[in-house]
């Protein structure tokens, strides 16, 4: 007799689909300002200048704060707060996608 331990792990397609959620949504909600690939190059410029979100400023900042900055935007910036318009599993999604940018 064989005994087998079927161990739950994620999903990749799930996975997928929730980086395919989040480029969706970085793409209606942040390409604007943020351009194509997060340099901050936008066809909407901003002063102060928009972040470039592939600089090391922005990536040595630990993911809670990259989602709170997003959740509840940023004073004296043209970042917006999206906790009105975006789930907080929709943040996690455009976080996660924001992350496979190029540095």
């Amino acid at each position: 007799m064989t005994c087998c331990l079927v161990v739950p792990s994620p999903c990749l397609a799930e996975d997928e689909r929730n980086l395919e959620r989040g480029k969706r949504l970085y793409e209606k909600y942040c390409l604007a300002c943020h351009g194509l690939k997060g340099r901050g190059d936008g066809a909407v410029q901003f002063d102060p200048p928009v972040a470039d979100l592939t600089s090391n400023e922005v990536l040595l900042k630990p993911d809670s704060r990259l989602l709170k900055s997003i959740h509840e935007g940023r004073s004296s910036t043209a970042m917006d707060a999206w906790k009105a318009k975006l789930s907080e599993e929709a943040i996690r999604d455009v976080l996660a996608y924001v992350l496979t940018f190029p540095r």
